[in-house]
């Protein structure tokens, strides 16, 4: 878990040393806190979707029910998260998203439970197809539709941000769909 953590560190720190002054950085984004209303579960519209392969790192597992605050750590937590995968060229969320997102959310008010200080990331990103600019706007409405989802059904907005990577962070670097496809997605990570 804790080389998870280094390689995001040096992934950020890569990527910012590489934008420089060239490229208009990520905008963060992070609403008020939502009034208070209970968590519900949404139900994904009906849509044919194509299966996908899980993510490649670190290999996801089913969230199980929330246990008391103190009896598992943080990290226990965050190997549950699971991405949200996206159609070429799309931010709506495909009912595969909509699932992995109702368990992202049971987890994340476990450990916002646990700790009351953390603050979470939606990071979007896209496949290698499309200008710099395109992508990254693309990245942006794939995390913002997973940040509005999850405020939905009941985390704090106020805990969550987005940004977008575009197509600057593949997960895959084959040429392909089923690559390309690995590499459309919305994924939580704890903000350090």
């Amino acid at each position: 878990m804790r080389s998870r953590f280094a390689a995001l560190t040096l992934g950020i720190s890569i990527v910012a040393a590489m934008t420089g002054c060239h490229r208009r950085p990520p905008v963060a984004k992070s609403d008020p806190p939502p009034t208070a209303t209970p968590p519900a579960i949404v139900e994904a519209p009906r849509r044919e979707t194509p299966a996908v392969a899980p993510r490649t790192e670190p290999p996801a597992t089913t969230p199980v029910a929330a246990a008391p605050a103190s009896s598992k750590p943080l990290e226990d937590y965050l190997n549950q998260l699971l991405d949200a995968y996206f159609d070429y060229n799309e931010a709506e969320l495909r009912s595969d998203a909509f699932t992995a997102l109702n368990k992202n959310s049971e987890t994340l008010r476990s450990l916002l439970r646990q700790s009351p200080d953390a603050k979470f990331v939606v990071a979007g990103h896209c496949d290698e197809r499309g200008s710099a600019e395109y992508n990254l706007a693309l990245g942006d409405r794939r995390a913002q539709a997973a940040r509005e989802f999850l405020i939905k059904v009941g985390v704090p907005g106020d805990r969550l941000s987005s940004i977008s990577y575009g197509k600057d962070r593949p997960v895959c670097t084959e040429h392909d769909e089923a690559c390309w496809q690995k590499n459309r997605r919305a994924y939580l990570s704890e903000v350090r």
